[in-house]
């Protein structure tokens, strides 16, 4: 069975930092697409960062910058390190994996059970 277990999220002043990280059990990391995806109220859910078979594949526009997606293939565990935060960075934000053509959240079989972040002063 595939766990994907978030941890990180808090709340933290705009130009801040925090890790995100999706322990994966069951699943290797290297394999298809893992990634990371947010979804804010009232929003669509929209990807954030990927890897695909464990290189780098996509960050959106948005992040770009500011925002590292890594993995730590012995821990079976991706990270995302967000930087230079901002309010409009404030979501839920999902660990997403098993996807093939990674593009759409629609493909991705797995999921984790989110992590809140929220950017404000």
């Amino acid at each position: 069975e595939v766990q994907l277990v978030e941890s990180g999220g808090g709340l933290v002043e705009p130009g801040g930092s925090l890790r995100l990280s999706c322990a994966a059990s069951g699943y290797t990391p290297r394999r298809g697409c893992i990634g990371w995806f947010r979804q804010a109220p009232g929003k669509e859910r929209e990807g954030v960062a990927r890897l695909r078979s464990g290189v780098f594949d996509f960050y959106a526009d948005s992040v770009k910058g500011r925002f590292t997606i890594s993995q730590d293939i012995a821990k079976s565990t991706v990270y995302l390190q967000m930087d230079s935060l901002k309010p409009e960075d404030t979501a839920m934000y999902y660990c997403a994996a098993g996807s093939t053509t990674c593009a759409l959240w629609s493909e991705y079989p797995y999921w984790g059970q989110g992590t809140q972040v929220t950017v404000s002063s």
